[in-house]
């Protein structure tokens, strides 16, 4: 059975480590007042109170073992990047979930978000022996889905309704895949694509 703890990865560019509340203060700098909130689950972020109240939200999802949420520190900076987290995790079938990802703004379309997602994805199928990883993203966020298609993750389709958003929006999701027999062409690709920064 697949079992999925907090770890540090790290690359050239970027570590992933655990979330803490110690990262709300790079958290609230780089993710308060930003656009891409209206895509997500959890409301805007227009104040540092309201990084605080997410990120002890995903905290207490990792308490109870559903989520494994991450902190991305851009290395030659030194600076807070980003988030992203392990979820839907399902030890019995060897699956799980990479998302809940963001970026502020100035680490949008550099390594890290390419990184993060190898990092991501080598841990997932070369040590826990995941057989199948899924993304999803918002139907409208086409910038998100052209991200993950770039990787040769497989569309698998849209669940229409799938989400009630705050304010009542009702949200397609679209899901994609990528299964431990295709990994080894996704490593290749995501290799590549960091290699160009």
């Amino acid at each position: 059975m697949m079992e999925v703890k907090p770890v540090v990865l790290t690359g050239v560019h970027v570590r992933l480590e655990p979330m803490t509340e110690d990262h709300i203060p790079g958290l609230a700098e780089i993710g308060v007042g930003q656009d891409f909130w209206h895509f997500m689950l959890y409301g805007e972020m227009k104040t540092k109170e309201d990084m605080q109240d997410w990120v002890k939200d995903i905290l207490g999802r990792a308490e109870k073992g559903t989520d494994v949420p991450f902190v991305a520190i851009h290395l030659e900076s030194g600076r807070v990047a980003g988030a992203t987290r392990y979820l839907n995790i399902m030890p019995q079938d060897r699956g799980l979930e990479i998302g809940g990802t963001w970026y502020g703004p100035e680490f949008q379309r550099t390594a890290v978000n390419t990184e993060c997602k190898y990092l991501l994805f080598s841990h997932a199928f070369e040590t826990l022996g995941a057989i199948r990883v899924q993304l999803k993203t918002d139907s409208r966020n086409e910038r998100s889905q052209k991200a993950i298609e770039r990787i040769g993750a497989k569309k698998e389709g849209i669940l229409r309704n799938h989400m009630i958003l705050q304010g009542g929006y009702f949200r397609h999701s679209v899901f994609y895949s990528v299964l431990d027999t295709e990994w080894p062409e996704v490593k290749k690709n995501l290799e590549e694509m960091v290699k160009k920064y």
